[in-house]
């Protein structure tokens, strides 16, 4: 009988805890190697879960499939913190607006166009309204850590094992990748698969391989657990805004954080200022923390899935880590245990960068 190929997943966040669950359901030995359960930056993010504006087509289509694949996996894993909220937006001029939903209602999104009334009983919580706004009813968000944790429970259900440690470079025999040396000890395996965000980078660059990626960072606010006050996402200029299944109401300048600049506290209060002179009902709303994600972002704007650069070493990073994080570990898994190349991740590759030079 062919032994299970033994798979190293390095970053236990959304992406590597999907992937890990992924390739634990089909059979693989998986050893997931984090600093903590949960990951570093999907604690920061702010977890929703769509295919909005600024998006080609092909990753339009993508990301679609990935709002799916959420579905099914809700399907196989009870308990997983995901809502199907909708999200009201805002946050770009009419005409802007009008373009994308257009543009997207053509490519099968489901966006309705509200006046301010219309808006008012979708979030009837909220002191102002645009007298235009778009609604998309397939939107959703993720508490991303406590899913993270559900999947790398249940990777561990069906056989993988965790290990705190820090990944501090790359075993590397023959030419292949066979490893990672940590600060536990060094660890063998048939595959290396790296998907811990901006950790990523110095652990390629171990092994001479450069990942072009850069990493802004963006600014949450966190709120006290209140009552309820928002039914879904809102997207309103400089403000962007969800309820979390905690209570917590949650806010950036936009979905990706705003920059901390030299004072972050500052900053901070002020953002959360925003936020309560948004809420209605704010006497109770008290901010609670902030966080200050580092987003993992390639120069092109897309994810890089698939090969490496070097036999045995598997890279899996991008900035859209919630949204696409159950069709990543899906087709990754399948690739990694198939030995066959998936098209749908053609546009993903590293290659696409020395090719372009």
């Amino acid at each position: 009988m062919t032994a299970k190929p033994h798979v190293i997943v390095v970053g236990a966040g959304i992406i590597g805890a999907s992937i890990a669950w992924h390739l634990a359901c089909k059979g693989a030995a998986v050893t997931i190697i984090g600093e903590k359960l949960g990951g570093v930056a999907t604690p920061c993010s702010f977890a929703w879960i769509n295919a909005s504006w600024g998006n080609p087509e092909f990753y339009f289509h993508f990301r679609r499939r990935a709002m799916a694949e959420w579905k099914r996996l809700a399907g196989e894993l009870p308990g997983l913190p995901l809502a199907w909220c909708g999200g009201l937006c805002w946050d770009m001029p009419p005409a802007d607006l009008e373009a994308y939903a257009d543009e997207h209602g053509r490519w099968g999104y489901g966006i309705s166009r509200l006046n301010r009334e219309e808006s008012a009983l979708i979030e009837p919580g909220l002191t102002e309204y645009p007298d235009f706004a778009l609604h998309v009813a397939e939107e959703g968000a993720v508490e991303p850590v406590a899913a993270a944790r559900l999947l790398l429970a249940d990777a561990e259900t069906h056989g993988a094992k965790f290990i705190t440690a820090t990944v501090n470079g790359l075993l590397k025999s023959g030419g292949k990748i066979v490893g990672a040396v940590t600060s536990e000890g060094v660890f063998e395996a048939d595959h290396v698969l790296l998907a811990a965000g901006t950790g990523t980078v110095p652990i390629a660059a171990s092994a001479g391989i450069t990942l072009p990626l850069s990493a802004p960072a963006g600014l949450i606010v966190h709120s006290r657990p209140v009552s309820k006050r928002l039914n879904g996402l809102v997207m309103a200029p400089l403000l962007h805004m969800r309820q979390t299944e905690e209570g917590r109401i949650i806010a950036g300048t936009d979905f990706g954080g705003s920059d901390p600049g030299g004072h972050p506290q500052a900053n901070a209060a002020e953002l959360f200022a925003r936020v309560k002179a948004m809420i209605v009902n704010n006497a109770d709303l008290k901010l609670d923390f902030f966080t200050v994600g580092y987003r993992p972002t390639p120069a092109d704007g897309f994810p890089i899935i698939g090969n490496a650069g070097l036999p045995g070493l598997y890279a899996a990073v991008m900035h859209s880590g919630v949204t696409l994080a159950p069709l990543v570990g899906l087709l990754a898994a399948d690739e990694l245990l198939s030995g066959e190349s998936d098209e749908r991740l053609t546009p993903f590759r590293l290659q696409r960068f020395t090719a372009a030079r």
